[in-house]
């Protein structure tokens, strides 16, 4: 460094009106002669057994695209946490990766190759053909990706880079889930994923952001349906999915929502008469028509006030379970929700586990285990215990009430809390359904295939 100017490479002054791409230009091609990136990791000893290692891995991405803003974006930050750690002394390796797998890889084959469906894979081009297009595509711009990374000033090697399709990456990734599983930190249960039905697989967060025809806007009908409280009231529920409706196992509401109980007027709904129904305070005037302009209300309350309180399944497929058994002791009870709001709907939502990823959490949370119809039937549970399992309370073994079925009690004197004598009778007579109004539709964003959304208006179910 002879310089007598700042920065002291250069032996010219500081340009008073400098074109700053081209200082930029300048200290790269600096850099890169200097070896200044490989300098500051030579400098730094690894230490013992790596003691002095700051191992960082690149969150890999797909080179059979060009890089965007938010691959940019993060390279920023990456690029921030390795020059820190390097000048708190530590020796950073920042090894450069491409994720060759994946549903991206699969498209691109497929546009390769001229085939639009999984069974022209298997049937036509075949199988060692798809996946060496795949392999040969995955890589098609490493030059620009190189070059982009590079002019943001961002320090990593592509020399020793690593690709997720080398078979010594794949090794390593088995080794260490083993030595997970070895280690007893490795538990199977479910999760709830988006799924693709023309490329027959789930979908990850990235993979439905990948393009505008991943999501797509679609009018659906919502429906809202009363299912019977032990305490002898109807908490009206709503959903954007009735077809998921025998697999509810819990309501939940807003802790900090206020409720009321609304008794239904006589110029209400034939099919509601004598009914009290629970709703979202600030939602009953949206029921106007079905609890008729001489409803009442009898009472209010927070939504932390209705926790805990257990209702009738409305379908009995799984009610005669063993407490042992899924969903489990805890299932068809009111649970809290942070998602729940008052723009619409009733309040109450309708809570499936096996078909929302909210509803699976909140019901993980209350100990209420997912029930997944398709892979649970009669015989499989019959295999999984020693004898069958009795009816194991009054509760399970009555059928609840509903907009569409389900018996009302035979008056609403004889309706008081925690008064079993008040819950539905399977030998009764089923609420009427015929007149009842057609939800209004709604539009909501969602995936193809995707199970639910609460973004939608109310209705009841006709």
């Amino acid at each position: 460094m002879t310089g007598s100017h700042y920065p002291r490479h250069r032996d010219e002054a500081v340009e008073a009106s400098p074109v700053f791409p081209d200082r930029e230009r300048d200290t790269l091609a600096y850099w890169e002669s200097d070896g200044t990136f490989q300098a500051s990791i030579d400098a730094r000893d690894a230490g013992e057994a790596g003691a002095n290692e700051y191992v960082f891995y690149d969150g890999p991405p797909f080179a059979n695209g060009l890089p965007h803003y938010g691959h940019l974006l993060t390279g920023y930050v990456k690029d921030i946490v390795a020059r820190y750690q390097t000048q708190r002394g530590k020796r950073v390796e920042r090894r450069f990766g491409w994720d060759t797998h994946g549903l991206p890889a699969e498209l691109e084959a497929e546009r390769i190759l001229g085939i639009t469906d999984k069974s022209e894979i298997e049937g036509g081009v075949g199988i060692a053909k798809f996946n060496e297009t795949c392999r040969s595509s995955v890589l098609t711009y490493t030059k620009e990706w190189q070059d982009y990374v590079t002019r943001q000033a961002r320090w990593v090697d592509f020399d020793n880079d690593y690709k997720t399709m080398d078979l010594p990456y794949m090794e390593s990734v088995i080794w260490a889930f083993k030595t997970l599983y070895d280690k007893g930190l490795a538990y199977e249960g479910y999760r709830v994923l988006p799924y693709c039905w023309n490329d027959q697989t789930p979908l990850s967060n990235h993979e439905l952001r990948m393009d505008d025809d991943v999501y797509q806007d679609r009018s659906d009908q919502t429906v809202s349906v009363a299912v019977r409280m032990e305490s002898g009231d109807m908490a009206v529920i709503w959903t954007t999915t009735p077809w998921t409706l025998p697999s509810n196992l819990a309501i939940a509401v807003g802790p900090d929502i206020d409720y009321v109980r609304v008794e239904v007027g006589a110029d209400g709904a034939e099919w509601l008469q004598g009914e009290t129904l629970i709703f979202a305070k600030d939602l009953v005037e949206a029921y106007a028509k079905e609890l008729g302009e001489q409803r009442r209300i009898v009472g209010e309350c927070k939504g932390s006030e209705l926790l805990g309180q257990r209702y009738y399944p409305m379908f009995t497929y799984f009610a005669d379970r063993d407490a042992s058994e899924a969903p489990g002791p805890n299932a068809w009870t009111i649970i809290p929700g942070d998602f729940v709001t008052t723009e619409d709907g009733t309040g109450l939502v309708h809570i499936a586990p096996a078909f929302g990823e909210d509803d699976m959490a909140i019901c993980l949370e209350a100990g209420i285990e997912a029930v997944v119809p398709s892979t649970t039937p009669a015989a499989s549970r019959a295999r999984s215990r020693t004898t069958p399992a009795p009816r194991s309370s009054t509760r399970t073994s009555r059928s609840s009430a509903t907009c569409a079925t389900g018996p009302a009690p035979s008056s609403a004197s004889t309706r008081r809390a925690g008064a079993s004598s008040c819950a539905p009778s399977p030998t009764r007579t089923p609420i009427r359904t015929a007149g009842a109004a057609a939800s209004p539709s709604s539009t909501r964003r969602c995936p193809p295939g995707s199970s639910r959304s609460r973004h939608s208006a109310t209705g009841w179910w006709s």
